[in-house]
């Protein structure tokens, strides 16, 4: 397994592999960027089938927080974490530990949080080694599980992109949602609230009927969301959902969801884009419960939160109105204004002291483009 050649490497500024046999711990901590500040990205476990597996997600997905922090307007850099291991049975107190001095070691140039596998009250656990994390349960001073915060954010994304391509609001549209976890779980309640028409699928059955009988939902099988007839398609659950095999299946005028690096290559954006298929960048519409959890990381605000979620539909707004200007993919758009809040050229080198984020509710994405 290499690093420097692998194709998802970006000029990442710190790779760590974490091995303790005693716990049966194998992970690996990606720091992306450190220009605005201290790494911080959230600590996925997963199953995966090898490490080079494994080492391609969390170099992906490290890339992708340093472009959400910057997307945001916070004084934040990019990384993030992946254990290897199946959270249903490898996850245990001692393991979490032990990821918690890892991330020890590093002297706060990361920052962790829960992710995909991980829950709030795991890092309970690994609070007992480090304090460089964020996301903790509210008895411990933080602020719970941040997802309903990045499905609050998505939903106003949504409802930017459709008043953009189509000039309406929610209520009477179908919106495919693909994945009921907590964040798609939370999504669907906020849709259904607005009127919209919700067909979804999920690889649990179980809770693909439960969404049925709460949100009146059509189910679908897993491999038929990408067919279905919907105007929105809200992708929340693994990334690459765009790509050749599911393209020439997209009837969409809108895909605008929760999961990170939707898009298989950068290509796809271009070619949504000929399909007139607005597409809202992840890595914008979905920086919710990253806002919330940095709030810890500063002293949250509640209504400074909030704020800061809602004007995720404005900075959206914004990348449109650029990628319309320049006929360029939204991905463009949105990565060219994240560039400039970096200082221009690449958006992976060291250099800063850390404090150039701007803590205004709108986020200086949106003050460029306006």
């Amino acid at each position: 397994m290499t690093v420097f050649s692998t194709e998802s490497f970006a000029d990442h500024e710190q790779v760590v592999f974490i091995s303790d046999d005693r716990v049966g711990l194998r992970a690996i901590i990606a720091i992306h960027s450190t220009r605005l500040g201290p790494a911080l990205g959230g600590c996925r476990m997963y199953p995966y089938a090898d490490e080079a597996s494994a080492l391609r997600d969390v170099l992906r997905l490290s890339r992708g927080m340093t472009f959400k922090a910057a997307a945001a307007g916070l004084g934040l850099g990019g990384g993030k974490s992946v254990i290897i291991g199946d959270p249903r049975k490898s996850k245990t107190p001692e393991l979490l530990r032990a990821m918690g001095v890892a991330v020890n070691r590093l002297g706060g140039r990361y920052i962790t949080a829960e992710d995909v596998g991980t829950t709030v009250d795991d890092f309970a656990w690994v609070r007992q080694s480090t304090r460089h994390v964020v996301g903790l349960p509210e008895a411990l001073g933080g602020t719970g599980d941040p997802s309903p915060t990045t499905a609050l954010g998505v939903y106003h994304g949504i409802v930017a992109s459709v008043a953009h391509r189509l000039g309406r609001d929610l209520r009477g549209l179908t919106v495919a949602v693909q994945g009921l976890g907590n964040v798609g779980w939370s999504l669907c309640g906020l849709l259904a609230g607005a009127g919209a028409h919700l067909v979804v699928t999920d690889v649990d059955g179980t809770l693909a009927r439960r969404a049925s009988v709460e949100f009146d939902a059509r189910v679908v099988e897993p491999d038929a969301i990408y067919a279905a007839q919907a105007d929105v398609f809200a992708p929340c659950a693994m990334g690459a959902v765009v790509n050749d095999r599911t393209l020439p299946q997209m009837k969409f005028r809108v895909i605008a969801g929760g999961a990170n690096n939707q898009l298989a290559r950068d290509e796809h954006g271009r070619q949504l884009r000929d399909m007139e298929i607005l597409y809202a960048p992840d890595f914008v519409i979905n920086a919710g419960g990253l806002i919330r959890v940095a709030s810890e990381h500063e002293g949250f605000n509640r209504a400074k939160v909030d704020a800061q979620v809602e004007a995720i539909g404005a900075t959206l707004h914004r990348v449109f109105e650029l990628a319309d200007r320049t006929g360029t993919p939204t991905q463009a758009a949105a990565m060219r204004l994240v560039q400039e809040r970096l200082g221009g050229g690449h958006a992976d080198t060291a250099g800063s002291n850390g404090n150039n984020g701007n803590n205004s509710a709108r986020s200086p994405l949106a003050e460029r483009v306006a």
